[in-house]
């Protein structure tokens, strides 16, 4: 999105998906502000036709109606300008963060690991709220001081042309000076923001982790640090808003001086004749006015300028560009039997530093294959690639025969079920979960996908059943429920292709077994490909594949692999003598305990 690389580009988006609700706001605003310089003229003339001699009663009652016409014109016109700005903003709010979730969910998985999700929430609110206060700012608060201020001018000079300029002259240096002020706190509001942002994300950090906080007893802890944090923030605040108070002072100390100057001048002109008492009046009000809008306007200037720091970032963090596109002119991918390859694969986080060196694997539909070796071997990250959650390096990975790299990563993923070592649930039902995976199912659909995986029993003993809330992440199941719900997801989506991330390792045995039965009947009649941290759960497999250091180093059916003798066996043996020696330490007689008499 090419508008997200600057804070300006941004604001004019989004007015140009709406141009002619916004043409239409600007007129209303303009025809107000010009109806309010023709109240205060109005006024003049009623003035002048009731104290200038000679006037008829006529001339006073078309006076009044004008001036009061002119009242009830400027408030309508001001009340559709508002009703106007309100839906303008609203409805462009919601365009902003659905195109921002859009954007935002197009990154790798890498941004996501160095940004917390509480401020990323927070930073994409903040857009639309930037949006819809810079254009309040601009078409409510700059705009009619400068029309406002050009209509005076056009009075005054029909009055007196040195006071006009004089005048004009005040207003400008005012505004000048009150801007300029006001920029030098710019780093005030940056600090301001940033450390908003950090303290929001600590906070919804903290309670993301409620369950270590109080694990550990770490309520007060957190607290402390919480509390220096907004500490900070507060300061911070309070700098900036210090700093704007001072600017308002000056103001107003400069408003007194010069609309006590401007009243001497224009009684004095009115006592030699000059002028009528209507010009007075006028000159008076339209001065208050304009060295009051002079203040709105530079304070209006002032948060436009805070508001362009918070939006550029904003913009800087969620509006880097994404690193992982579809090709163009990418199409869907299109699986008919479910066939894998992996050709002379090398890839690394850091491409500096490969995890994967040239593997190649093949997999023709239906088989069954079971991914092993030590801990950061690699095993997970030929999962990954084949999400293309990552691009590799070097090589291609196919399925059917189109390069994954060829087709659109929605396609891809809708094409694979995949079964997660930890399954994430939505703070929502588990109808409501199981049938994420394909929302257009129908409940008797989400009901056989449940039966299948064997979670059906467990969620009807449930208060609510199917409707009952998972709570957030899943927290009101166990580890083994959550894993069904995954694998029922699977079911659910019946993709030809089924990736399994050490879908039982976390389990109890129990759980494991349950779980076990659901992943036998997901995995039939489909290509699995999965990783295993239990080589018991792959033992059946059709073909096992050994990593050491990203390579391939066995590949083969289990039972020929341990017959060999080579890697495979060397890891289920330290598996077997690892609950050997769980079991011996069980079995073991504990020591008696010395218990000392009271004396």
């Amino acid at each position: 999105m090419p508008f997200l690389a600057s804070p300006l580009r941004f604001l004019l988006h989004y007015v140009a998906v709406r141009p002619l609700g916004f043409l239409l706001l600007a007129l209303l605003v303009i025809a107000q502000a010009s109806s309010s310089v023709g109240v205060q003229y109005a006024m003049k003339l009623l003035i002048d036709a009731m104290t200038v001699p000679g006037s008829v009663l006529a001339q006073v009652q078309v006076a009044l109606l004008a001036f009061i016409g002119l009242v009830a014109l400027e408030s309508l016109l001001l009340r559709g300008a508002a009703a106007l700005l309100c839906r303008l903003s609203v409805a462009s709010g919601v365009r902003i963060r659905l195109d921002m979730f859009d954007y935002l969910t197009g990154h790798q998985l890498s941004f996501f690991q160095n940004q917390r999700a509480g401020s990323l929430g927070h930073r994409v609110g903040a857009l639309t709220g930037s949006f819809n206060a810079l254009i309040h700012r601009f078409l409510m608060e700059i705009a009619p001081p400068l029309i406002a201020f050009g209509g005076a001018l056009i009075i005054f000079l029909t009055i007196d042309v040195a006071m006009s300029a004089l005048l004009a002259i005040v207003f400008v240096l005012t505004s000048v000076v009150l801007v300029a002020l006001g920029l030098r706190g710019d780093s005030h509001h940056k600090e301001f923001a940033r450390q908003a942002g950090n303290s929001g994300g600590e906070l919804v950090d903290v309670i993301g982790n409620i369950w270590a906080v109080k694990a550990f007893a770490a309520r007060r802890q957190e607290s402390d640090r919480l509390r220096a944090l907004f500490e900070i923030e507060a300061t911070a605040q309070r700098r900036g808003w210090f700093f704007v108070e001072r600017i308002r002072a000056f103001h107003d100390i400069a408003l007194v001086v010069l609309v006590g100057g401007t009243l001497f001048w224009a009684i004095s002109r009115w006592a030699a004749g000059a002028i009528t008492v209507g010009d007075v009046v006028v000159v008076s009000a339209m001065t208050f006015r304009m060295l009051n809008g002079s203040r709105d306007m530079a304070m209006a200037l002032i948060d436009t300028s805070q508001q362009f720091s918070y939006l550029g970032e904003t913009l800087e963090v969620i509006g880097v560009p994404h690193t992982l596109r579809d090709a163009p002119g990418a199409g869907a991918l299109q699986v008919d039997r479910g066939t894998l390859r992996l050709e002379e694969v090398t890839f690394g986080y850091d491409p500096h530093r490969p995890v994967l060196h040239d593997v190649s694997i093949d997999i023709p539909a239906g088989q069954k294959v079971g991914i092993v070796g030590p801990s950061g071997a690699g095993k997970s990250t030929i999962l990954q690639l084949v999400q293309r959650l990552y691009d590799a390096q070097a090589g291609r990975l196919l399925i059917d025969g189109q390069a994954i790299d060829g087709v659109t990563q929605e396609s891809l993923h809708a094409a694979l079920a995949v079964v997660p070592q930890e399954v994430l649930l939505f703070h929502r039902s588990i109808l409501e979960n199981i049938r994420f995976a394909r929302p257009d199912a129908s409940d008797a659909e989400v009901l056989r996908a449940a039966t299948a995986a064997r979670c059906d029993e467990f969620i009807r003993e449930m208060p609510q059943g199917y409707l009952s809330i998972v709570g957030e992440r899943g927290t009101n199941l166990s580890g083994g429920q959550r894993q069904r719900i995954g694998i029922a997801r699977a079911f659910l989506k019946d993709s030809k292709i089924v990736l399994l991330d050490e879908a039982t390792s976390a389990l109890d045995t129990g759980s494991e077994l349950a779980v076990q039965e659901g992943l036998d009947a997901l995995m039939a009649d489909r290509t699995v490909l999965a990783v295993a941290h239990r080589l018991s759960t792959v033992v059946t497999f059709d073909r096992i594949l050994v990593v050491e250091d990203g390579r391939i180093v066995e590949d083969g059916a289990p039972h020929q692999l341990l017959r060999d003798g080579g890697a495979f066996r060397r890891l289920w043996a330290l598996q077997a003598e690892g609950m050997e020696q769980s079991l011996a330490g069980a079995l073991r007689p504990a020591k008696p305990t010395l218990v000392r008499a009271a004396r």
